[in-house]
């Protein structure tokens, strides 16, 4: 049976691991969307025939990238244990979760403009967004502020990423609605975390 140390020491490797996967994944998946459907379009186009397998393999990915998301976040509360703060515990959560409903919400709402193609009603491309860039980028942003918090009050967080962090949240807070490819800040920002705590992780186990 494995001793509570040796559990410990494999958290943040399963942290690492699924903040990287979910990064990887729903990059990729802003990315086709992106490239599938351009922000410049007009809201009632219709998507390009060539292009709508780009916009089906995207709305496959979320799902995946929203339980890496969710694994990312339990086993980071595991490796805080119980030194957490509960308020930043609690913003961390509520947090997270709501980011994660709103990312399915607007994938969701995205994957209409499918079935509007033969004849586009103009709803679901700007409810997508709208979720997206006023709701699921601003709930990231209050997680990316309270991870950073929580990481650099327990020392697990040098300086300058506890920096990296707030300056990712500001962005996505001020700039979500209004400059396009900004979404792609917040999987870059759970990378270079998931890379510092499986290079931590590994240190500390040498």
């Amino acid at each position: 049976m494995d001793d509570p140390t040796s559990a410990r020491l494999r958290t943040p490797r399963a942290a690492g691991t699924a903040g990287v996967m979910f990064a990887v994944l729903v990059a990729a998946a802003i990315v086709l969307m992106r490239t599938a459907i351009p922000s410049g379009s007009p809201a009632d186009a219709a998507v390009p025939p060539d292009r709508r397998w780009a916009v089906r393999l995207a709305l496959e990915i979320v799902p995946f990238a929203g339980i890496f998301f969710l694994w990312f976040m339990g086993a980071l509360r595991e490796h805080s244990g119980a030194v957490e703060d509960r308020f930043f515990a609690t913003v961390f959560l509520g947090s997270g979760f709501i980011f994660v409903a709103t990312l399915f919400v607007s994938a969701a709402a995205a994957g209409t403009v499918l079935s509007e193609s033969g004849s586009p009603s103009g709803f679901g491309r700007p409810f997508a967004y709208t979720v997206l860039s006023t709701y699921a980028l601003r709930m990231a942003a209050v997680f990316v502020f309270s991870t950073s918090a929580i990481g650099r009050r327990l020392r697990v967080f040098p300086r300058p990423l506890a920096v990296l962090g707030f300056a990712t949240g500001l962005a996505l807070l001020v700039l979500g609605s209004g400059v396009p490819w900004v979404e792609i800040v917040f999987p870059v920002w759970v990378l270079v975390v998931s890379l510092h705590i499986l290079r931590a992780g590994l240190h500390r186990t040498s």
